[in-house]
């Protein structure tokens, strides 16, 4: 029995020890970067979790391209502008693929756009972007389901009469809504239990991809499987996600329209042209994927962007008075605020587009994927290669941001006091994988925000000292729970 257990232990050893030779035979072809442990790679290092300031913190040793090991699996991780411009935009050509790790893999089933690559990624993208434009993507009809939205949201604050609420949940519903409108075609009542369970996946699985139980969960998910925890939740709210899709696809094939008036409709419409390419990628699964894929990238970001907001204004209330005397003078007191007014409110303009560098809420790029080799500020990359790009590490970077850690508008501004774009602004990623509704999260974010902060006066709940800023780190930033109080401003009257 004795020499069966060392028997055991040495097996063990002598298994370690081959990974670890290949672990580094396989490193000195990659940037250079901590020196990983058997199995565990650097998660061990990194707490179970890729955070951005982590790895911000690595720059100082292996400069602003490295090399980490997830379990077995080594990732390339870029940080700061120069090194995400050139792996994302200059070498887009190499990096545009998607990698498919366990947790990508479950969400997306390398269908849609998000966890899709090549042919299939390609053509829902492509029409994705033409059925935005279509649906009125800076047009009247976007903007009138946004100021629908903003109104019912108005109302909800209003009925709270300035008691403390969690601004998560009122915003929540309203852009969910606003979102469900522009790619299903209608809204949900506050009590539709089915919609705030579709929310409620939602949030889990965007906020699991990148917490440490899915970290641990992409470095050994055959182990994982036998295992405790809340990794066993995530193909449950998935499939929840998907089951809603279908229910709403169904509807819609069941009661058709002569016009297409949502992302549904122009889908539907799509398949039932004669199948000229006989290698379309139309069908009943990848349009469940896409409709997924919008739902969950264009809500989620969306309301903690301006949780984030109102948490600002309430920390830093000099700013909320500014930007609520530049829109009582611009716009006035019944007009709703919409996303062209941007154009003459440049310091509201600027907030909003501070608060997204701030707190970008997808801090970590989805990983890429190397289709072909590639050289990263001079590092060569080779084909395969997973890819991390540090978004957040972006809006940080000290050579191009004046008070990088500070919340502060004038980034955006001129001497002038006039909006000027930062080429250093990247919260929607880059590249040909660029969040394919940056325009859309734009116009809602600044259109709710603007409308908000003209209506209520926005500070923190009786006996609460200090707002806290602190995030709940996934793959979203997230606020940590609150209370705030929306106290409404008298001069303002919208109807």
């Amino acid at each position: 029995m004795l020499d069966l257990g060392l028997g055991l232990i040495t097996v063990v050893i002598v298994l370690l020890l081959l990974q670890y030779l290949k672990v580094k035979r396989t490193a000195k072809q990659l940037p250079p970067g901590p020196t990983p442990l058997p199995i565990i790679g650097n998660l061990w290092t990194l707490e179970f979790n890729l955070h951005y300031e982590t790895l911000m913190q690595l720059t100082k040793t292996y400069g602003n391209i490295y090399t980490l090991w997830v379990g077995p699996t080594p990732v390339v991780v870029a940080n700061g502008y120069e090194a995400v411009r050139d792996a994302l935009v200059i070498s887009s050509s190499a990096t545009q693929g998607r990698a498919v790790t366990p947790i990508v893999k479950i969400y997306g089933r390398e269908r849609g756009i998000i966890g899709a690559n090549g042919h299939v990624w390609q053509q829902q993208r492509r029409f994705g972007a033409v059925t935005l434009r279509k649906l009125g993507l800076g047009k009247n009809t976007l903007e009138c389901r946004i100021q629908e939205e903003v109104l019912h949201l108005l109302e909800g604050l209003e009925s709270q009469k300035g008691q403390p609420v969690d601004p998560a949940k009122l915003i929540g519903w309203s852009v969910s809504n606003t979102i469900a409108a522009l790619i299903l075609g209608h809204r949900f009542a506050r009590d539709n239990q089915s919609f705030l369970k579709l929310i409620e996946a939602t949030d889990f699985a965007t906020h699991f991809m990148g917490s440490k139980w899915g970290q641990v969960y992409e470095a050994a998910p055959s182990i994982m499987r036998f295992l405790p925890g809340p990794h066993h939740m995530y193909p449950v709210h998935r499939k929840y996600l998907s089951a809603f899709m279908k229910q709403e696809v169904k509807y819609h094939k069941e009661n058709p329209t002569n016009e297409p008036q949502d992302l549904i409709d122009f889908y539907l419409e799509q398949m039932s042209k004669p199948k000229e390419d006989p290698s379309s990628t139309f069908d009943d699964k990848n349009l469940n994927q896409v409709l997924m894929d919008f739902f969950v990238a264009a809500s989620e970001t969306t309301i903690l962007s301006l949780c984030w907001a109102l948490l600002h204004m309430v920390s830093n209330p000099d700013i909320q008075e500014k930007i609520q005397k530049e829109l009582q003078s611009v716009i006035g007191a019944t007009k709703v605020i919409e996303y062209e007014d941007r154009k003459k409110l440049p310091y509201t303009n600027a907030t909003v587009h501070e608060v997204l560098r701030y707190n970008p809420v997808v801090p970590m790029a989805l990983p890429h994927w190397c289709v072909k080799d590639a050289v990263i500020q001079g590092h060569p990359v080779r084909k395969g290669t997973i890819l991390l790009a540090n978004i957040a590490s972006v809006g940080y970077d000290p050579a191009h941001w004046e008070t990088p850690k500070k919340f502060n508008p004038n980034h955006f501004l001129d001497t002038d006091g006039n909006f000027v774009m930062k080429e250093a602004f990247f919260p929607f990623s880059a590249g040909p994988r660029v969040c394919l509704g940056e325009r859309l999260a734009k116009t809602v974010v600044f259109t709710f925000f603007a409308n908000l902060l003209r209506g209520f006066t926005f500070r923190l709940a009786s006996g609460e000292k200090d707002v806290n800023l602190h995030s709940m780190f996934g793959t979203t930033l997230k606020p940590m729970p609150c209370q705030i109080c929306a106290l409404p401003n008298q001069n303002a009257k919208i109807h």
